[in-house]
């Protein structure tokens, strides 16, 4: 008796906790991971069930508090509670019980469940929001001429490769706001004369970007190359102007000047003294032969007068 006893109170046991499972499978019948993008619209589901007195959206994001927003059809009435203007009913609620969010965005990542209340009691329906950005994406030379890969999101982090294959490691660096950014810089020993190709790899894109960089010892000999250049350019029309400013004539023969003689009373003096001295010793000759010859024909005793 004792054992047939002990098989009933097991075989009931069984029974209730099959029925128990039977109810909570029945009662918990959505537990689905969504996505969305950032500043999409997106929508969830709320099944129907007949004979419907209440339906209540329950929202609980990782950045507020408890969001719900519930119809009753008795009284037709809508009841909203702490919830963003964004998050409504996609049409008439008591027709239409999805859910609508607008332009989605960060803050709205969380749980979402929709309870359903009819005569066999109440079911609910459990959703998990991931918003989703698309990463910025930024491909740039470094200052030793290496390409440089950057991709920056919010969770989950973007994925970076190369083509040729690059034999560096992506780093990943987590920011406060909760963006993530990935950097990987190009290494490699031969790029077979193609370009360096960056691919960045999201949930929410793909895109393809390539880049050439040149050495930087060989942009510093351009550099200066172009710098010297100009300082020619620059002194040569400078030179250009300074004589044209003053007035000198490139290619042009002069005529050498023409020499006009110049006299001076000096000279004159030199070329009259010598004609004057010979007047003057002829003078002299002359006066001494005339009293000589005087003196010859006066008497004796007498004397020419002086």
């Amino acid at each position: 008796m004792k054992a047939r006893a002990d098989m009933e109170i097991a075989g009931k046991a069984v029974c209730v906790f099959m029925l128990l499972t039977i109810i909570k499978l029945r009662r918990t019948e959505g537990n689905n991971r969504v996505s969305a993008d950032l500043g999409h619209n997106t929508v969830m589901i709320c099944p129907n069930t007949t004979s419907i007195s209440m339906v209540t959206w329950k929202i609980s994001t990782k950045t507020g508090g408890l969001c719900t927003l519930a119809y009753r059809f008795d009284q037709k009435k809508t009841d909203r509670t702490n919830c963003s203007d964004r998050m409504n009913w996609r049409s008439r609620p008591d027709w239409d019980r999805a859910l609508k969010i607008q332009q989605v965005g960060m803050a709205d990542e969380g749980n979402y469940t929709c309870e359903v209340v009819n005569a066999d009691g109440n079911f609910h329906f459990h959703y998990h929001l991931t918003v989703l950005a698309s990463p910025r994406t930024n491909l740039y030379c470094d200052d030793h001429g290496n390409p440089v890969c950057e991709a920056e999101t919010v969770q989950p982090a973007a994925e970076i490769s190369w083509v040729p294959e690059s034999n560096s490691t992506p780093r990943a660096d987590n920011h406060d706001n909760g963006t993530v950014t990935v950097l990987s810089r190009f290494a490699a020993s031969s790029t077979n004369g193609k370009n360096p190709t960056c691919i960045v790899s999201h949930a929410t894109l793909n895109e393809t970007k390539s880049i050439a960089c040149s050495p930087a010892h060989r942009n510093l000999i351009l550099n200066i190359a172009i710098i010297l250049g100009f300082l020619i350019i620059i002194t040569f029309v400078a030179v250009i102007y300074y004589f044209k400013l003053h007035g000198y004539r490139f290619c042009h023969k002069t005529k050498p000047p023409d020499i006009i003689p110049t006299y001076s009373s000096q000279d004159d003096t030199v070329e009259v003294e010598p004609y004057t001295t010979y007047v003057q010793k002829e003078n002299v000759i002359y006066n001494s032969v005339s009293d000589l010859t005087m003196r010859q024909n006066l008497p004796q005793g007498q004397s020419p007068a002086t």
